[in-house]
């Protein structure tokens, strides 16, 4: 009886703390999205409002009156296509290797990889941007999308804790029947690691699509700029005209296509965390 109480107590307790913890995440979009709603003047009332009265929606209408977001839409798809496609796709080719394939310095070769991982980016920030300027690539898209399109090592480890617990037995039978080893990662791997692939496109879509420094970095003509950082200048100007509502309309739409492949693929996004966990 004691034991019941004490877990009940537990998971009440845990239950409060989550609960506390997604209110305060969820709070600043619900304010974002009344005040994008309001008239200038009500921004700043005290009491604060949650819900504007009236609704105002002109804001949405104005944003894209007042800078080319459209372009920035553009831009970040232009980014994140290649970069999901074919970064996903050497990704998951290197994990195959890295999983079951055999070959000399293969654990050395992973490790160092898995040590880029805990260099900061503001330590190469500067040698790649002499690099990419002595090759012209400074306001292009390239330093956004070739780079990337590599491959993902947070990725190639997930993909390869995945593909530890595939039968060797797998390989070994197409091996026998004459495949070879792209083969048997196209029709055999592949198709099996599909959902993990999936649930990690969806988290590296959001990194690319989110990514602020990178653009700020290499992008500098407006038309070219990623959604992103367009928004960002876009409420640096209005911001001096205290323009609140204008600012969160335009933040309102720049997140809008986050919230739709969460909604969506939110089952894949929690999956993703608990496949690592299961196959490794």
């Amino acid at each position: 009886m004691k034991q019941r109480t004490a877990i009940r107590l537990k998971n009440t307790f845990a239950h409060i703390l989550l609960s506390t913890g997604a209110v305060a995440m969820i709070l600043p979009l619900i304010w974002m999205l009344s005040t994008s709603l309001k008239h200038n003047r009500d921004t700043l009332i005290m009491p604060p409002t949650w819900i504007p009265d009236p609704f105002v929606w002109e804001k949405y209408v104005e944003i894209w009156q007042k800078a080319p977001l459209h372009l920035g839409f553009i831009n970040s798809l232009t980014i994140a296509a290649p970069v999901i496609v074919f970064g996903s796709f050497f990704t998951s080719l290197a994990a195959f290797a890295f999983a079951k394939m055999k070959f000399r310095f293969k654990q050395g070769i992973f490790l160092a990889l898995l040590a880029t991982m805990m260099i900061p980016f503001p330590v190469i920030m500067i040698p790649q941007f002499l690099v990419f300027s002595q090759i012209g690539w400074i306001d292009t898209l390239l330093p956004l999308i070739v780079p990337a399109m590599l491959g993902n090592v947070f990725m190639l480890f997930f993909l390869r804790q995945y593909l530890n617990g595939v039968s060797n037995a797998l390989i070994e039978a197409a091996t026998i029947d004459g495949s070879s080893m792209f083969g048997t990662y196209w029709r055999i791997i592949l198709p099996i690691i599909k959902p993990a692939i999936a649930a990690q496109v969806i988290l590296w879509f959001m990194g690319v699509w989110n990514d602020y420094l990178g653009p700020l970095i290499y992008v500098f003509s407006q038309h070219k700029m990623p959604i992103q950082l367009m928004i960002a200048n876009f409420n640096a100007y209005y911001a001096i005209q205290n323009d609140f509502p204008l600012i969160m309309a335009a933040s309102v739409v720049a997140m809008l296509p986050m919230i739709i492949v969460f909604v969506i693929f939110q089952r894949q996004i929690i999956e993703s965390v608990a496949i690592t966990g299961i196959k490794g």
